[in-house]
């Protein structure tokens, strides 16, 4: 087997501004440490190679975690440490625990079940398919794995039962519609729950750095109202907009009867699958009630049950690649997020932002942010590297301009899941559905647009409002 490919223009951009900032250490700005500086460098050189990917994110991050020990910012000892992070190992046990969900079928079950009872009209098979994902995705954190693993082979079914497909020209007879529909469902999921997709991890360890403490049932109440608006919202929005040409869908329900009985009936390791992922997610709302229960050890038990019960084998958990690659990712990128916020840089920064931003209302500066942040990912093909490179910044100088903390971490936590609303490159599920030849790229776009806008309105406004009614600021 020879070498892997060496990209050179993707590692050119990472190394170019690494040593550009590195070397620009002796005019650094006053107030930041040499230290600190060089953390900065390396960081951003990290950042900017999660972007072009000269390597896959885990491979990069571990290579600006060598360089950061190299040249003596941590000891091997203490850099080690990285790897103890509670909310790395969290996404990556419940990565695990939706390898349990595929597994056993009973995410297809649960699946086929929302079909069977609410897909009577081409509409109602939307708001079946945005059931499907709002009931999988507190267990199944990758929105990718949810999209193409569990509900796209289910659309995709449904529209050739009803003779939609690409390749003959009639994508538009309802395919379209359901792809499209799916796309959004998994957008307003991932911003409902704090487990629902890798880059809420990150957004929660990067706000712990901040000393903004982000529980699973805070972040379930702080974004329910706009989430709840938005599900009943944005499947009758995208039927205005792009309507199917089959409005009425009778064959859906025999088509999933007929699939629940070649599955026949609930088989014992799916029973323990759902009584283990119920007690979980009593477990994590208890979390914020109940600080003896750690958030990250109800993960590590839900596992362990797994395996006790054989719905899972250890060979399953060593295969589960995604896991062990957000470990890697995830633990080294905060890590170095906390060695520039102890070596003084995130203060130096807030502090210098919150003096040029003297005087202007931090709603005003909040709401340019939110907005700044939602269009920036039209420049990354990745969730992780858009909230690692900016949410910490952006959080930072907002909360300089005088605004509430948790108001603005979650504000921009939503538009985190969000702000995928925007390219086919978006982010994982974009990239699965929109290559389905469903939708035209234009059509995404420009209907991406239009949701877009509608996501920052309710969030943005509604959601601040209920925040505050609840007294989050």
């Amino acid at each position: 087997m020879g070498l892997a490919k060496f990209k050179a223009k993707a590692w050119a951009w990472p190394l170019v501004i690494g040593l550009i900032l590195w070397f620009c250490g002796p005019i650094r700005p006053a107030g930041v440490s040499m230290a600190a500086w060089h953390m900065f460098a390396i960081f951003v050189a990290t950042i900017v190679g999660c972007i072009t990917q000269p390597l896959p994110i885990a491979g990069t991050t571990l290579v600006g975690f060598t360089v950061m020990v190299l040249v003596g910012l941590a000891p091997m000892k203490e850099a080690l440490t990285a790897f103890s992070n509670s909310s790395a190992w969290l996404i990556a046990m419940a990565f695990m625990l939706s390898r349990g969900f595929i597994k056993t079928g009973l995410g297809r079950r649960i699946a086929l079940v929302f079909v069977r009872s609410f897909g009577h009209r081409s509409l109602g098979l939307a708001y079946s398919i945005m059931g499907i994902d709002l009931v999988t995705s507190p267990a199944i954190p990758s929105n990718t794995a949810r999209a193409g693993g569990v509900v796209y082979p289910i659309v995709k079914s449904l529209a050739e039962t009803y003779g939609s497909d690409p390749k003959k020209g009639t994508r538009k007879k309802i395919g379209s519609f359901l792809v499209f529909s799916e796309f959004h469902s998994n957008l307003v999921t991932s911003a409902t729950f704090m487990t629902a997709m890798a880059p809420n991890l990150v957004i929660v360890a990067l706000a712990k750095t901040l000393h903004i403490n982000i529980t699973w049932l805070g972040w379930f109440v702080a974004g329910v109202v706009p989430s709840i608006i938005c599900l009943i919202a944005t499947p009758y929005i995208i039927y205005k907009m792009y309507p199917p040409e089959v409005k009425e869908t009778p064959n859906a329900k025999e088509w999933a009867n007929k699939e629940l009985k070649e599955m026949g009936a609930m088989k014992l390791s799916e029973k323990l699958m759902a009584a283990i992922f119920i007690l979980t997610l009593i477990l994590w709302m208890l979390t914020s009630f109940i600080p003896a229960i750690d958030a990250t050890f109800v993960a590590f038990l839900a596992i362990a049950l797994l395996l006790i019960t054989g719905v899972l084998e250890t060979k399953d958990i060593l295969k589960e690649t995604g896991a062990w690659n957000v470990l890697i990712w995830l633990s080294i990128l905060v890590y170095m997020a906390d060695q520039l916020a102890e070596l003084g840089f995130i203060k130096w920064f807030s502090n210098s932002i919150g003096s040029a931003l003297h005087g202007i209302s931090w709603v005003w500066v909040l709401a340019v942010l939110m907005i700044v942040y939602f269009y920036a990912h039209y420049f990354f093909a990745s969730a992780t590297a858009h909230v690692t490179a900016m949410y910490a910044a952006f959080v930072s100088v907002a909360i300089a301009a005088g605004a509430p903390a948790m108001l603005t971490a979650m504000l921009l936590a939503f538009t985190s899941a969000f702000m995928s609303s925007t390219t086919h490159y978006a982010n994982g599920p974009a990239s699965v559905l929109s290559s389905s030849g469903y939708v035209t790229q234009s059509e995404w776009w420009k209907m991406n647009f239009v949701m877009g806008i509608f996501y920052l309105l309710v969030y943005g406004i509604i959601g601040s409002l209920w925040m505050k009614i609840i007294g989050l600021w």
